[in-house]
């Protein structure tokens, strides 16, 4: 159940938006093992200006696309969160045509007492889940 964080300039239509969230589950549920039915996204766009994302000095050119995930979930093995960005730019960027310069991942693990899917329960911790 990670839940993905899109942070977008805006601009994007409502198919573009959807083949996005799509193309991001599919890496996640390849690269993490996750049931396709754990879905988790909030898409949040932004007046230009309102998001600055700079190439850290490696030389990346980011456009008007850029696209900055934000990945909250159990901890993962490190074999399993280079596939899960090696998956997400492949697949982005075949189905949205987006520049792998314009993906940035950040990926925050957080431990099972951290989850509540509703009824004020912790459905990790009670074995629901």
């Amino acid at each position: 159940m990670p839940l993905i964080k899109f942070d977008l300039i805006e601009g994007r239509n409502d198919a573009q938006i959807r083949t996005l969230l799509d193309a991001a589950h599919e890496a996640m549920v390849q690269a993490f093992q996750v049931p396709p039915s754990d879905r988790y996204q909030v898409v949040t766009q932004h007046r230009p200006g309102e998001l600055v994302l700079q190439d850290t000095g490696l030389g990346y050119t980011r456009s008007a696309d850029v696209v900055l995930l934000t990945v909250v979930s159990r901890p993962r093995r490190q074999e399993q969160k280079t596939e899960f960005y090696r998956l997400l730019t492949e697949k982005l960027q075949v189905a949205c045509g987006l520049s792998p310069d314009d993906l940035i991942v950040s990926l925050v693990e957080n431990t099972d007492a951290d989850w509540s899917f509703g009824r004020g329960r912790a459905q990790f911790l009670t074995g629901e889940l």
